[in-house]
């Protein structure tokens, strides 16, 4: 288990989306503390990186991949991706984020797109599809 990312949607269906210092724009997420599910590891991460509470989630599927460099290097991880509806919170970042913002949902694909290497482009698509923010073609 290696953590959770949500599409966090608000009720009048704009995305969440926030980015570090001088990066791109990425869905809240990350891994979880120890004991945690993956329900609680993606009602605390998208607080502590969105300021914002998750009112309703669906799971979409699962992300699996392996480190290919660093000292977890060969590992396979395995990250829970969801669609989240939330409610925004007084922007209070505790954490790693810099910045949040509401995009509508025809952009936010192109966004965090833009911020990923080549093959995660695909699974960004995808994602969006499963969930029904997006008709966009998987190719």
């Amino acid at each position: 288990m290696h953590g959770a990312t949500a599409i966090c949607v608000t009720r009048a269906g704009a995305v969440v989306l926030v980015r570090a210092d001088g990066g791109g724009w990425s869905l809240p997420g990350g891994r979880p503390e120890p004991g945690e599910t993956w329900q609680e590891t993606l009602h605390r991460e998208v607080r502590e990186e969105a300021c914002a509470v998750v009112t309703g989630a669906t799971l979409l599927g699962f992300g699996r991949g392996e480190c290919l460099g660093g000292h977890e290097a060969g590992l396979v991880l395995v990250r829970s991706l969801w669609r989240a509806e939330v409610e925004i919170l007084p922007w209070e970042p505790d954490f790693e984020m810099a910045e949040r913002r509401e995009f509508p949902a025809t952009e936010a694909p192109d966004l965090v797109r833009d911020a990923l290497p080549g093959g995660h482009k695909r699974i960004i698509t995808r994602l969006f599809v499963e969930a029904g923010l997006s008709a966009g073609r998987i190719a």
